[in-house]
């Protein structure tokens, strides 16, 4: 029950393009309905095109495909659960002012023999067409959100759900092979023989599927809230000091650790600690099953949780290439700065004013570096004792695609010290013990190069000098111009030397032809 192309009239894959213009860097609000096996969310995105921010989110967990694979129909009570958020989505979108609705439907709907009996009631009942997509196209959708989240994303996306398993190859931007199975948890809740039938079960339905995803030590990223909540238990288990599971990176060994840790423990006990619902607790024992085995056949060299799925791959399917191109950490640094920052359009003038202290940086190291720049004045509205603080949440707590767990904490470290000169004590120490010394050090320095170069002008730091470095001479220079003369005052100064003093330069202050003389 594909509906894919239901309609001679239709103006995209699922009705409507949700991107009217090839360039665009802003989007409108947009409206996204994902009707799967277990819940029923929708999320309203808005911001930035390359990295939408999340102005509205909720979820329902129906269940509309309990008990699917022994009766061949919806769960009754799951449709009348589904039926009702459906229908308060539709009015909270009308609320909203948001177009149609782009509803996606999934395994259950698409394999239940009242499937299109259900697709029917829900337009007749609340205005809303759903798209019943088959197991390929669904693999292919959480794929492309992986890669919304994640542009350089190389391996298998593995998106787990209520009734079935879809597995996608990912590379260069693209989808490539893709399959689904039955390994939901519902429907291995129906083979009869207990756990010895269902390994049984498992194992081979993923040797066949290792077939078609033929190679060696490739990453696995993960997709889909069970997925997830291992992930947030492996969290529990080492004590990680940071709980944001985009991006979180596992090893296999330390997977199978916390798949038997999660087996050893008290499920209530894991439940209270974690913040899990009991609806998803339910199903986490057999979501482990199939991970145990996945990580056995398959043999990944590590395993990536990706917080994008579906619902994100519908943004990047409509995307035109110059948008997939860009990055989905600057565009949404960009957006920061354009509704929070007292003048938007500084960040990048910073950015080119302290690019010669980083003659080495790395491609990866000069984005954050830019990143930090756009967002270091985001929190100015904070209160001025806690706005370290609150840039060092922003930037490691933020839904931020594109950075992994590292570039967080470097970024929220650099922001910090854009504010406040020392962390000692800090509450956030834990999470900088996430980084190694030298990269410490590096975030430091951005910090004060920030805290300097804000301050030192407020239109264009370019325009009062210019930074220089000798390497070789250990020694940071400063060239004023004659209005950059009057404007390095002793803050300045003190800031200035303070930089220097972080980077084991020794300072020095020149003037450019007509800038008043001024010692350093």
């Amino acid at each position: 029950m594909n509906d894919r192309h239901a309609t001679e009239d239709d103006r995209g894959p699922f009705g409507r393009p949700l991107f009217e213009d090839p360039s665009a860097r802003a989007l409108s609000r947009v409206g996204v309905v994902d009707v799967g096996s277990n819940s029923v969310r929708m999320v309203v995105f808005d911001g930035a095109a390359r990295s939408p921010a999340y102005f509205y989110n909720e979820k329902v967990m129906c269940g509309l495909g309990q008990g699917l694979a022994e009766t061949g129909r919806l769960n009754l009570r799951g449709r009348e659960r589904a039926l009702a958020a459906l229908r308060r989505f539709a009015l909270l979108a009308q609320d909203m002012g948001i177009g149609p609705m782009t509803v996606v439907a999934t395994a259950a709907v698409r394999e239940a023999e009242d499937g299109s009996d259900f697709r029917d009631q829900v337009f007749r009942e609340t205005g809303l067409k759903m798209w019943v997509i088959d197991g390929a196209e669904e693999a292919r959708l959480s794929a492309q959100g992986v890669l919304l989240g994640w542009p350089e994303a190389r391996g298998i996306a593995c998106d787990i759900g209520g009734s079935s398993m879809e597995l996608a190859r990912i590379g260069g931007g693209r989808a490539g092979e893709r399959a689904t199975s039955p390994l939901g948890p519902f429907r291995l809740q129906q083979i009869e023989g207990g756990a010895k039938a269902r390994r049984t079960r498992i194992r081979r339905v993923l040797t066949d599927l290792r077939r078609t995803f033929a190679g060696s030590g490739e990453r696995i990223y993960l997709v889909g809230g069970s997925w997830r909540v291992v992930a947030r238990m492996d969290m529990e288990r080492r004590a990680y000091p940071l709980t944001v599971l985009h991006e979180y990176r596992m090893l296999p060994a330390q997977v199978i650790e916390t798949l038997d840790w999660i087996a050893q423990n008290d499920p209530a006990e894991l439940r209270a600690r974690t913040g899990t619902s009991a609806e998803r607790m339910d199903l986490l024992p057999l979501a482990c099953e199939v991970l145990r085995e996945l990580v056995d056949i398959f043999e990944p060299r590590e395993i990536d949780v990706s917080a994008y799925g579906i619902r994100e791959g519908l943004l990047y399917e409509q995307m035109p290439e110059r948008l997939r191109a860009r990055d989905p950490l600057i565009e949404a640094a960009r957006m920061a700065e354009a509704t929070q920052a007292r003048m938007p359009g500084f960040g990048k003038k910073l950015f080119q004013f302290l690019e010669p202290l980083f003659p080495d940086a790395t491609p990866d190291r000069q984005r954050l570096i830019h990143a930090a720049c756009l967002l270091h004045d985001t929190a100015w509205r904070a209160h001025p004792d806690y706005r370290h603080e609150v840039c060092f949440d922003n930037a490691t707590r933020a839904n931020l695609g594109g950075l992994d767990h590292a570039g967080r904490v470097f970024l929220g470290l650099a922001l910090l010290h854009r504010y406040k000169n020392s962390r000692a004590g800090s509450r956030m120490e834990p999470m900088v013990r996430l980084l190694d010394e030298a990269q410490i050090a590096e975030a430091e320095v951005l910090g004060k190069a920030m805290r300097f170069g804000a301050m030192f002008a407020v239109a264009d730091p370019a325009a009062a000098g210019a930074l220089k470095l000798r390497p070789k001479k250990r020694e940071l220079e400063l060239s004023l111009t004659p209005m950059g003369a009057g404007l390095f005052g002793e803050v300045a100064e003190a800031r200035f030397t303070a930089l220097a003093q972080a980077m084991k330069c020794t300072p020095r202050v020149t003037h450019a032809p007509g800038a008043e003389a001024k010692g350093a």
